[in-house]
């Protein structure tokens, strides 16, 4: 049995837990987030808990049973209280400005780079340098922060571009020149 599989998902109060089929909506006070059930796995709501079962003992069974638990746990999880990713930008004139339904990033470019804000995520920018990412989908939280760290990469010579603010950043030594 899989140890991540077997344990029961807690559902808070406040939170309603739909199975319908192949799908698992959650709703909570945040907003409400839906989650496929891969062939093989199901799903049950018993005493505010959700259990997770599945059909065989096969090995694609396996890895899906507690995967799918995890995931319906992250639906809890962000229905409730949410996700969030903090990135920082580096650099002298590297900067981050919130403008409407897109971020304007300036990251030393011959351009300012629009980077347009998807749905259900918020974006907010604290001193032109500190971006928070959060959201109710955990997956899309952390792609989006990603996508946002690709625009400028962190340079380990110099430090300079965009780091998750938990990232550590070993600098390299330059060249040291003719002898």
């Amino acid at each position: 049995m899989s140890r991540i599989g077997r344990l029961p998902v807690p559902v808070a109060s406040g939170v309603k837990v739909a199975v319908e089929g192949r799908t698992v909506s959650v709703t909570g006070p945040k907003g409400t987030l839906k989650q496929e059930l891969p062939a093989g796995i199901s799903a049950a709501v018993e005493d505010n808990r959700i259990v997770v079962a599945r059909a065989d003992d096969s090995k694609p069974r396996r890895a899906l049973h507690g995967l799918t638990r995890a995931l319906l746990a992250n639906a809890v999880t962000g229905v409730t209280k949410g996700f969030s990713k903090d990135l920082e930008i580096n650099g002298v004139g590297y900067r981050a400005q919130v403008a409407g339904k897109a971020v304007s990033f300036t990251l030393g470019y011959t351009h300012p780079i629009e980077f347009p804000i998807p749905d259900g995520i918020q974006i907010a920018v604290d001193k032109q340098t500190k971006v928070t990412v959060s959201g109710l989908d955990r997956q899309q939280v952390g792609q989006v922060a990603a996508q946002i760290r690709a625009l400028r990469p962190p340079d380990v010579y110099k430090a300079k571009g965009v780091k998750y603010a938990t990232e550590v950043i070993r600098k390299k030594a330059g060249k040291t020149g003719a002898k």
